[in-house]
C-alpha cells in the first residue's frame, strides 16, 4: 500500500529519492533479541537493556508502562538497535 502511494507521488514529482530510502528500509532482523532482560544484560553488561516492540518499531526503557508487556517483543541491548529502524517511546511513560 505504502509503495503504491509512494510511486504515485513520485510520478507527479512530489517526492524525491532520499525519501525512498526512509520508506523502504526495514528494521534489521539480525539484531540479537532475548526472551528475558537478564539474558540481554549478559550480552551487554553495564549497558541499557530495552524492550522492543517490532510491530510499532518502538523501544521502552525499564520503568515505562510497556516495558516487557506488549504482546510481541523482545529484550535487546540499546546499542544493538541504534540504526536499525527503532525509535524510543515518545510519551515517556
Amino acid at each position: 500500500m505504502m509503495e503504491r502511494i509512494f510511486r504515485r507521488l513520485c510520478m507527479v514529482g512530489l517526492v524525491g529519492l532520499p525519501l525512498l530510502a526512509a520508506v523502504s528500509s526495514p528494521a534489521r532482523s539480525d539484531t540479537p533479541q532475548f526472551p528475558t532482560a537478564s539474558a540481554a544484560g549478559e550480552r551487554c553488561p553495564g549497558e541499557v537493556v530495552v524492550w522492543v516492540d517490532p510491530t510499532t518499531r518502538v523501544y521502552y526503557y525499564r520503568g515505562q508502562d510497556r516495558y516487557g508487556s506488549t504482546k510481541q517483543g523482545a529484550y535487546m541491548c540499546q546499542r544493538d538497535i541504534k540504526g536499525s529502524g527503532f525509535r524510543p517511546n515518545r510519551s515517556g511513560r
